[in-house]
């Protein structure tokens, strides 16, 4: 069931609508958005990023800021998000995206809100921060990357739980049931 009054889950983005939603959104949104898509992060680790955990091949997600707080992990950076991260003039030290308080990283709430603009004027609707997410692993899935790899990338415990974001559309259906 889409996302509809923040129940049910985050709809699947595909390629051409993830870049379209990026089109829209100004910076910093479109570069924290951005590092959602093709990080597999949560929208609250994006923000809480620091000038010291981008390197020049990989973003590392702190202990401190993943959820659960039990683990860090690092992801590679993927091309087009290098471009992207090029095009961004990184701050050298504390947060990536500062937020209007002083010592504070940019809100969920101001995340949200560019989304669903850019959303709106797209026509979209079901999405949401987690669609990036969803999209990512669905996306890797569907490309044969093994399960465990999204896992470990993605910071999910558990197969289980990764299960729970990996769209599986009409289509796939019909093929697997003619095997």
């Amino acid at each position: 069931m889409p996302k509809k009054c923040r129940e049910g889950q985050a709809a699947v983005w595909s390629q051409e609508t993830f870049e379209a939603v990026l089109n829209q959104l100004p910076m910093p949104h479109k570069l924290i958005f951005a590092i959602c898509g093709y990080t597999g992060c949560r929208i609250s680790e994006a923000r809480q990023l620091c000038a010291g955990d981008v390197g020049k091949a990989d973003i590392h997600f702190r202990r401190a800021i993943v959820k659960g707080k039990d683990h860090s992990r690092s992801v590679p950076i993927c091309h087009r998000l290098g471009e992207l991260l090029a095009q961004y003039e990184l701050p050298t030290s504390g947060y990536l995206f500062p937020g209007r308080h002083r010592g504070q990283p940019i809100t969920r709430v101001a995340c949200d809100q560019a989304l669903r603009r850019a959303c709106s004027v797209l026509g979209l609707e079901g999405y949401s921060t987690h669609s990036c997410r969803r999209s990512w692993a669905t996306r890797l899935d569907k490309a044969g990357v093994r399960l465990k790899a999204i896992a470990a990338l993605g910071g999910w415990a558990s197969l289980e739980n990764l299960g729970r974001y990996l769209d599986v559309d009409e289509g796939e259906l019909r093929a697997a049931v003619e095997v």
